[in-house]
């Protein structure tokens, strides 16, 4: 694989909701990824270790979907530390099981909606992401916040795991409705400006995830000029998503183009701007991951 800088290649796991739902896990919305963790966890144990046997050098935490926003605020508050200990069990226990040595990301995600930075309220996400990493600390690597879709989101994930002691990645998902325009978030932020906070929080990385294959080269050469973090993509299958697209409403659809092989051919044009972390997102399985490992 072609690389602008002499550093191995990380490789991540692939989507969970998805996997799941192939698999014959229970799966419906809202709950989406967190009915099986709810109801049949063995299913989540079973991706993890499909990931692990396609070549992941990372598998996240089945924890997206474990906020009050997918299972409800009762329940969340019942159960939401209780499920998310559950999800870092399942994923430590496979990686400690596996042949190679396997990191545990701890998945922090937009608690008030995905795609949606007018939906964020720090306030009402302070309490619940600070749930997730205490429930989450024992079983992690390093932290992995996802799909975030404004800078405040992830000064928020700055502040709550700071005494943790752990690594984080902050991953942002990018604006990808005009394929062209400079990088920026959902929020109308820049890429650098994500890329200039991501180093003054202290993350160890930088990445972009759930978001269209085309726009995350641009992305990466955006933060490769602002800051000397590492740098990751782990993208979609997923059409475009309009701005006014309501978070969790609908399963989407699938991009035919996006098997093993076409999503591989633009993991490396992601490598070649400089990425050195690469993986997959919704509608990405275990044989796109296999297919990035064989690059």
């Amino acid at each position: 694989m072609t690389q602008t800088a002499a550093l191995p290649v990380i490789v991540l796991d692939g989507g969970t909701g998805r996997e799941l739902k192939r698999i014959g896990a229970p799966f419906r919305q809202p709950e989406w990824s967190a009915l099986a963790l709810i109801e049949a966890p063995d299913y989540v144990t079973r991706v993890h270790r499909s990931y692990v046997e396609a070549g992941a050098d990372v598998i996240t935490t089945n924890t997206y979907a474990v906020v009050p926003f997918h299972i409800g605020e009762d329940r969340f508050a019942a159960q939401g530390a209780a499920l998310a200990a559950l999800a870092g069990s399942l994923a430590r226990d496979v990686a400690d099981s596996a042949p190679r040595k396997v990191a545990v990301a701890g998945s922090l995600p937009p608690v008030c909606g995905s795609y949606r930075p007018d939906l964020v309220d720090i306030d009402r996400a302070r309490p619940i992401v600070a749930a997730l990493v205490a429930a989450l600390a024992p079983y992690v690597d390093h932290w992995l916040a996802e799909t975030l879709s404004s800078l405040s989101e992830a000064e928020l994930v700055g502040e709550v795991t700071a005494r943790s002691g752990k690594p984080l990645w902050l991953s942002f998902t990018l604006d990808d409705t005009h394929p062209g325009a400079v990088a920026r978030l959902r929020s109308g932020e820049s890429v650098t400006a994500a890329a200039q906070l991501a180093a003054r929080l202290g993350a160890t990385a930088i990445l972009f995830n759930c978001s269209q294959p085309e726009v995350m080269a641009d992305a990466v050469r955006a933060a490769r000029a602002a800051c000397d973090l590492a740098i990751g993509v782990y993208a979609n299958a997923f059409p475009p998503q309009p701005e006014e697209a309501e978070a969790n409403a609908v399963l989407l659809d699938i991009r035919a183009d996006l098997d093993p092989a076409g999503y591989a051919a633009f993991a490396q044009s992601w490598c070649a701007a400089g990425a050195t972390i690469i993986g997959g997102c919704c509608g990405i399985g275990p044989e796109h991951i296999a297919a990035l490992r064989g690059l």
